[in-house]
C-alpha cells in the first residue's frame, strides 16, 4: 500500500496558505517533510505532516501560540499515556478561555464608555442645534 504524500503546493492549496507560511511552520518544527530531488530541494510531506498542519491551524483559530500548538501536537506524537496530553490541552484551553473572557470584559467596559460619550455628545449637539443663531453683521 503506497503512502500518501503531498507537495508544498498541494498543502498550500488545500489549506489556503502561502508556501511561505508552510515553510515558516516547518522552521518552527511543526512540520518535518522529507527532502527529495537534486540537493534535497523538494519537500515531500507525509499524511502525518498534513495532520500536524491541520492541528496547527486549528490551534491558531483557537488563539494558541505556535509554541503552545507545537507542545500539544508533539505530545500526541509520543506513545505515552494520553492522560497527561489531555490535561495539558485542557490547561492551555482554560488559560486561553480566561484571557478571552478578560478581553471580553475589557471590550464591554470600553463599549459602555463609548455609549456614555455618544449620549453626552448628542445632548450637547441638541443644545447647539436649539441655540439661536446670532445675526452676522
Amino acid at each position: 500500500m503506497a503512502t500518501l504524500t503531498y507537495s508544498i503546493s498541494d498543502l498550500a492549496k488545500e489549506f489556503d496558505l502561502t508556501t511561505r507560511a508552510i515553510r515558516f511552520y516547518e522552521d518552527m518544527g511543526l512540520l518535518l517533510p522529507e527532502r527529495s530531488g537534486p540537493g534535497g530541494r523538494n519537500r515531500v510531506y507525509s499524511s502525518r505532516d498534513r495532520t500536524r498542519l491541520k492541528l496547527t491551524l486549528r490551534a491558531k483559530r483557537l488563539g494558541l501560540s505556535l509554541s503552545e500548538a507545537k507542545e500539544i501536537i508533539d505530545m500526541y506524537d509520543s506513545p505515552r499515556d494520553t492522560g497527561p496530553q489531555l490535561r495539558k490541552f485542557l490547561a492551555v484551553l482554560a488559560e486561553h478561555r480566561r484571557e478571552l473572557e478578560e478581553q471580553m470584559a475589557d471590550l464591554l467596559a470600553n463599549l459602555d464608555e463609548v455609549k456614555v460619550h455618544e449620549k453626552e455628545a448628542k445632548a450637547l449637539l441638541a443644545k447647539v442645534d436649539k441655540a439661536p443663531v446670532a445675526p452676522v453683521s
